[in-house]
This record gives C-alpha cells, structure tokens and sequence, in this order.
C-alpha cells in the first residue's frame, strides 16, 4: 500500500496497480513519488494497493476500489488475472489505465468478451496458438522514444491537451494489425498511432475512464509532474471515489 497523509475530511481514491512488483521493472520505482506529486500539485488523493495477477479471480477480488491500474511488468503471472481486470474494469464502469504489457492485455480481454474472439492469444504466453492477436515487434521498442499522433476529439487528447506526444517504451510485443479492425467494429476507438500508423494507445467511448497505452507514461522525465494521464486517471478515480455508489461493489 501507498499512503499519503492528507487532512481527515479528504477521502482518498483507493486504486489497485495490478501487475508483479519488481525492482527491476523502472516504472515499478516511480508509483509512490508521482502519487505524492499529484497530492501536493494537485490535490488528488490517491491510495494504491499493490496486487499480482495471480489474486484476482473474479470481480469480486477488486470490491471496493475506484481504479484500476494495469501495470507494465509483463509476461504477468497470470494472464487470466489481467485479463480480469480489465474485464472488471471495462464492466463495472471503473476508470481504467492499462500501460505497456496492460495494454495489450486490454485489447486480449477486449477480443475474448467483446468481439468473441474466445481463442485470441498472447505470443509471449501461448507462441502455438493459431489466432495470435499480440505477437512479437518487428523491431524492440525497449528502451527507445517516439512520437505519437493523438486523434482529435478523444480522450487522449483531453487528457493531454495536445495532438502529438513523444513518449518512452520497454514493450517487445504489439497488436497484430489484422485485427485492428475488428476490435474497431466492435467499438474500440485507436486514438494514438505512430509515425506509421500503428496503434499505441486505445480507448473506449461511453465509459468514464479506459484508456490504454504501448508506451509508458510512468517513465515521464520529472515525478514530480506526473505524466498528464496519470493526472486524467487520478481525476477519474477521486470522481468515483466521491460519486453516487462510490467504490466497485462485490
């Protein structure tokens, strides 16, 4: 658990950062300064729960929480606890940020229950599999820089209040394009894309907060101004924090 002490009379929003704590995962390092920073720049109170994958079941293992925080970290323990996530997330009409291994993971969960695509599969777990919707870069992204061309009208570009961004990755695996247009039909907006037009950041219309990024915003220069959709995220879950039916019920 992260805590910040704040006055008695804020309630803060308690957000799960799904994913395997690692020291040796860079971004794991920078959850608790960047908590701290949206606290004192910004008023947003914040408690995070570290949980791995391998604890989530069902919904009923995130009750109580007003985000959830897909984290980078991947291949996770369980992809079915990820996926679960997402599902609970996506579901339940909590806000959502999924980075890096978390993004793909959205669009798994999106594929199986949305598109009833029940056999899509992940490279890095099942390299067999005969639908394959995350599969190997072409080229590692790991550790490299690159511009992103938000669309207008999204949320992405609400939250950053710009049109382009250059951002950090660590990702070795992406979506395979062809099926980039099914998971568009079934209502999945692509709002971030390289200089090639490949997707790098995905979110869904109609819910209050699910937004998905390749790239990993955790790795902003300055923790001590969070990333801008780390601050849109935080936002998203104080308002569901103190909102009518405030917290995920079991």
């Amino acid at each position: 658990m992260l805590t910040i002490t704040a006055p008695p009379d804020v309630r803060p929003a308690r957000i799960a950062l799904v994913g395997e704590r690692s020291a040796g995962v860079p971004a794991h390092a920078r959850y608790t300064p960047m908590l701290e920073a949206l606290w004192r720049r910004e008023r947003l109170l914040v408690d995070a729960y570290w949980m791995s994958t391998a604890e989530l079941g069902d919904a009923r293992d995130l009750a109580g929480f007003d985000g959830v925080w897909l984290v980078p970290g991947s291949p996770y323990r369980s992809e079915a606890g990820a996926v679960t996530a997402v599902r609970t997330a996506r579901e339940r009409n909590l806000p959502l940020l999924a980075t890096c291994g978390g993004f793909l993971h959205a669009l798994l969960e999106f594929a199986r229950h949305v598109c009833a695509m029940d056999d899509a599969a992940h490279a890095e777990h099942a390299p067999g599999s005969g639908r394959p919707l995350i599969v190997p870069l072409p080229h590692d992204l790991a550790g490299h820089e690159a511009t992103v061309h938000i669309e207008p009208g999204s949320l992405a570009e609400d939250a950053l209040g710009a049109r382009t961004t250059v951002e950090r990755y660590q990702c070795t695996h992406t979506l395979d394009p062809r099926y980039a247009g099914t998971l568009r039909d079934h209502g999945l907006r692509f709002t971030g894309h390289d200089d090639a037009g490949h997707p790098r950041m995905a979110e869904l219309p109609g819910h209050p907060f699910f937004l998905c990024t390749l790239f990993q915003p955790e790795l902003a220069d300055d923790t001590s101004r969070p990333h801008p959709l780390v601050r849109a995220f935080a936002a998203a879950a104080a308002a569901a924090a103190n909102g009518p039916g405030s917290g995920s019920g079991p």
